[in-house]
């Protein structure tokens, strides 16, 4: 999460005067956006936005320390309000995650007409948004796409000592590619940065507060937007939350990641055993796991197809214990491959060559992704460190700790000044803000909802008890679903913090 004393120069300072420095870069360069405004268009046609959606771009300042300094484009899109004049009460801008998600595709639930948002759209204009560095706004890169994709990698799990420095030294490259193709950007590819963007975003768009819904990632931004501006804040919702203690900002998150997901993936195994008419994949969690293990040394000895070992593995089937929604698609792959039928594996988990742009997509997200992670916090600069914690933790939560490590070592060797993450407590003038999560989210664990609960006063809790897909306010159940729209209609926020019952569990 980023610093939010985050570098005037790419020397930077850290400390009150480069923030203050930036803050006061913040209004004029969101003075100037009001005043600009922006330019909506047909969107052009290969960013797949369907009319009546427009996109546009909004400048912002590299470093806000300097705000007449370089200046970048984000790219923005909107759809309006699907209800009458009287009815619209302005913008509402959302982030998916990440770091390195793009947002532009929020004003698609209003033309593909997704039941969920039918009455939030009638009163909003959906926006969406790149992020600095994504997609259309000054993207950045480490490496080259079709390397980044290529396959297979090494098992992420290490046999011997050579592994790990052969990991080391993969992380080490990676870290110094990020510098070589976007050294100009890394200083200020942070949070609190776009936190100053999303603020010139809303006054772009003639907004005198923000409404906001963030996601994963998302939630982290609103929690840092909510501290550096919180008289600005209308309405925010935030699901699915990033831990916003400095201490876990980053390197303890993604520790705490590797338990969640090993919590998430043993549900996954129990569901698939429970529906063993369907997969045949075994009656009990520990049938199911063997199978795993077995399907992995396979692939270890000689990878499927000769692109899918371990790592390519890992990718596919983590999306099981992120999200419900594909407990049935991994399940039905996993369950024809133990059948005999290797091919759907395979074409399910390789990568896809041919695909330059989604590749570039990829490989863009990745390094947006380790560049806002690296330069928002100190990471340990120590392998000792790396090796000891992941080690230990790998014993008992094998399934993600090695991969997740090997993601995230480039923060060891970054070539930027790291900054002090922001502390995120509640000022003058933050309305209640509206927080969701499920009990057992592997992305987010639960603890992050309850950390930021207790720094936001009078912000409001509904957990999903019993669930842990990541992304609520995206799933249907009524009682979070009435709850977010009451609040984003009325403002209206229960009197007490709420607990729901888990949605649907998914029907094979």
């Amino acid at each position: 999460m980023a610093g939010a004393v985050v570098a005037p120069t790419a020397s930077a300072t850290s400390g009150g005067a480069g923030q203050d420095r930036e803050m006061r870069g913040a209004a004029i360069a969101a003075e100037r956006a009001a005043k600009a405004g922006i330019d909506w268009q047909d969107c052009p046609a290969d960013w797949g936005l369907e009319k009546p959606i427009q996109c546009g771009y909004v400048t912002v300042p590299l470093d806000y320390a300097r705000p007449h300094g370089k200046q970048i484009k984000i790219a923005v899109d909107r759809i309006g309000n699907t209800g009458t004049k009287k009815e619209r009460q302005g913008a509402l801008i959302y982030n998916p995650g990440g770091p390195g998600g793009s947002g532009l595709r929020f004003p698609r639930r209003v033309t593909t007409k997704a039941p969920l948002w039918a009455k939030t759209a009638k009163a909003y204009d959906f926006v969406g948004f790149d992020p600095r560095g994504v997609g259309h706004s000054a993207p950045i890169s480490c490496m080259d796409p079709q390397e980044f994709v290529k396959a297979p990698k090494a098992d992420p799990v290490p046999d011997t000592e050579a592994d790990k420095l052969a990991q080391i030294k993969l992380a080490r490259e990676y870290a110094d590619g990020c510098y070589e193709r976007s050294g100009e950007m890394l200083p200020y590819m942070t949070t609190p940065n776009t936190v100053r963007d999303l603020d010139v975003i809303r006054a772009a768009l003639g907004e005198k507060k923000l409404n906001y819904l963030g996601v994963s990632y998302g939630t982290y931004i609103g929690a840092v937007y909510g501290t550096l501006f919180p008289g600005h804040v209308r309405r925010m919702v935030v699901d699915s939350v990033v831990n916003p203690s400095r201490e876990k900002i980053w390197y303890q998150a993604n520790l705490d990641q590797d338990v969640a997901f090993e919590g998430r993936w043993k549900d996954w195994q129990d569901w698939v055993a429970a529906n063993d008419a369907t997969f045949h994949l075994g009656t009990t969690r520990a049938a199911v796991q063997a199978k795993w293990l077995d399907l992995r040394a396979t692939a270890k000895k000689s990878p499927l197809g000769g692109v899918v070992g371990p790592a390519e593995l890992i990718s596919f089937f983590q999306s099981a214990p992120y999200y419900d929604s594909s407990w049935i698609p991994v399940a039905t792959v996993f369950s024809k491959y133990v059948a005999g039928d290797t091919q759907a594996l395979i074409d399910a988990a390789a990568p896809d060559m041919s695909d330059l742009a989604g590749n570039a997509s990829a490989e863009n997200g990745n390094a947006v992704y380790t560049a806002v992670e690296c330069t928002d916090a100190k990471w340990p600069t120590s392998w000792r460190t790396w090796n000891r914690d992941n080690t230990r933790l790998h014993k008992d939560h094998p399934f993600m700790t090695w991969a997740n490590a090997w993601m995230n070592l480039p923060c060891a060797t970054w070539p930027v000044k790291q900054q002090t993450p922001v502390d995120v407590k509640t000022k003058k003038g933050l309305p209640g803000v509206l927080i969701v999560q499920s009990e057992h989210d592997a992305a987010t664990p639960y603890e992050g909802a309850v950390a930021l609960h207790k720094r936001f006063k009078g912000s409001r809790l509904i957990t999903e008890k019993d669930a842990g897909s990541h992304g609520v306010t995206g799933l249907v159940n009524p009682c979070v679903n009435d709850r977010v729209d009451a609040y984003l209609l009325t403002g209206k926020l229960d009197a007490r913090d709420v607990t729901c019952a888990p949605h649907a569990t998914p029907k094979p």
